[in-house]
């Protein structure tokens, strides 16, 4: 737990290490008065002499710069302007080398002066008017302060040559860190709206109750209050958590890391996330954003589903009302258009054509499995797929398996395909058309280029798709055998 406590602290005394920013974004230089509703941020910053000094922020996984000023004839550097910052963690950036050191800015502290000397900005810091940012940094003080101590017992410990002196080094170290809680235990209950003990609080480890069972029921038990009590400390509907530089490591853990990665999954983890941020309207809308984003560009098969979820819920109803008309309109066509073709959905049947010009519907295949398969004769990427597509079918097609081969063609164009065809010796699938694209197939299974691969089962359930001829065999066994084992269970 003390390794552990401290590594929380060097992260947090730290945060992280910046600045490349993606993004600048600048205020007008003007004069404000701060207490109408602007924001003044004078800073003296002693054993400096470059010319300009930088205000940044973080927000998401990135940080973007806020102003850049100069030194007035006070001997401030002041950053100004006539709309408050939004509160959060703040980076003051100091030129040539980038090294910074950090602001709070709440509702309450937009006009305060900061009195820093350069050359040692974390501990000779002092501040008039932001109380809460001296404590911040009383805190980083008393931090400081014990983690030599403790890095130095740790030493010890390692070093220790019989188990009664590593005990009592233990024992001493266990003590700082009891310090050091009962520093912050108190820290927040004194000062329980500040944002230094916001931040203390969500960057507390989780108190994990004792449980009993078997090792494996244990660890079972530990993933499951870890899900329901992850952010127990960490109040997702303060605003003020947007911009630190640790909300997003812990939602995207909570995501992506805590959770099966399964659509399902993963869809509920969001929900969770996002309802907890309603509170904070910009939180909840960088995150839909950020989600939707992130899902709509997912190469994971299946992940779509993600997208769908997140459109029917929040961009459908209503919930995203800073999209434009036509922008959202395109959302929610887009999520129409892959619904019916998620995982688990029956696919949709399409009537189409043989070479003799007969008709074959998808559903009229009967097979334990079924590759449907859309190519274009003229497509490279289908050129390079046709060699694998071969090898698989002469491995899989004793193991009911069949490829029903759509080329994407029309009119005039269709012998083409039929020349491919014989010119390749793959002939043996089931080559079909759609001469006149009455079936509407482009538009139904949302065709944006090709070749398009899509696995289904003996009844037309989509169990894979959008994979590459390459990776068939791969996914196909592992079909197979996840089949086989449900069978004998």
């Amino acid at each position: 737990m003390g390794a552990f406590l401290f590594m929380k602290i060097q992260k947090l005394m730290r945060f992280l290490a910046i600045l490349l920013f993606s993004a600048f974004f600048c205020w007008p230089n003007v004069k404000a008065d701060a207490s109408n509703g602007g924001h003044q941020i004078s800073i003296e910053l002693k054993n400096y002499d470059e010319p300009q000094l930088f205000l940044g922020y973080h927000y998401g996984d990135k940080q973007y710069l806020q102003d850049t000023v100069e030194k007035n004839k006070a001997g401030f550097f002041v950053f100004e302007g006539e709309e408050p910052l939004s509160p959060g963690v703040y980076l003051v950036v100091m030129a040539p080398d980038n090294k910074y050191f950090q602001l709070l800015v709440t509702d309450e502290e937009q006009n305060f002066k900061v009195f820093v000397n350069a050359e040692n900005p974390t501990q000779e810091i002092r501040f008039e008017n932001a109380p809460d940012n001296q404590l911040f940094y009383e805190y980083l003080s008393f931090l400081e302060e014990k983690k030599p101590m403790a890095d130095q017992l740790a030493e010890q410990i390692t070093a220790a040559e019989d188990d009664s002196q590593r005990k009592a080094l233990q024992d001493k170290r266990s003590k700082i860190d009891e310090e050091v809680k009962d520093f912050q235990a108190s820290l927040i209950r004194r000062k329980p709206g500040s944002l230094t003990a916001a931040i203390i609080k969500a960057n507390l480890p989780l108190d994990t109750p004792e449980f009993e069972g078997t090792e494996e029921e244990i660890q079972l038990k530990r993933w499951r209050y870890s899900q329901d009590h992850y952010f127990d400390n960490l109040d997702l509907g303060d605003p003020r958590m947007l911009r630190t530089p640790f909300l997003f490591q812990r939602v995207d853990y909570f995501v992506h890391k805590l959770q099966v990665q399964h659509p399902d999954t993963i869809s509920w983890a969001i929900d969770q996330v996002l309802e907890r941020m309603k509170p904070a309207e910009e939180t909840f809308k960088y995150y839909l954003i950020h989600f939707l984003n992130e899902y709509a560009k997912s190469n994971i098969v299946g992940m779509d589903a993600v997208y769908v979820h997140l459109v029917n819920k929040y961009y459908a109803t209503g919930m995203a009302p800073w999209t434009d008309e036509e922008q959202l309109e395109k959302i929610i066509e887009n999520a129409k258009a892959l619904e019916p073709l998620l995982i688990g959905k029956i696919a949709p049947n399409i009537k189409l054509q043989k070479r003799d010009g007969s008709p074959i519907e998808l559903y009229d295949v009967e097979s334990e499995y079924t590759i449907l398969y859309f190519w274009r004769y003229d497509c490279g990427h289908c050129k390079k797929s046709t060699p694998f597509m071969k090898e698989f079918y002469e491995k899989y097609k004793d193991k009911g398996v069949k490829i029903v081969a759509v080329c994407a063609k029309f009119t005039d164009e269709i012998p083409d395909c039929w020349k491919y065809i014989d010119d390749n010796e793959i002939g043996d699938w089931l080559h079909t058309v759609d001469e006149y694209h009455r079936s509407r197939f482009m538009t139904v299974y949302n065709i944006k280029s090709t070749p398009q691969l899509y696995i289904l089962d003996r009844n037309k359930e989509i169990l894979s798709k959008r994979i590459g001829a390459e990776q068939l065999e791969e996914v196909m066994d592992k079909i197979i055998e996840m089949r086989e084992k449900e069978g004998k269970e």
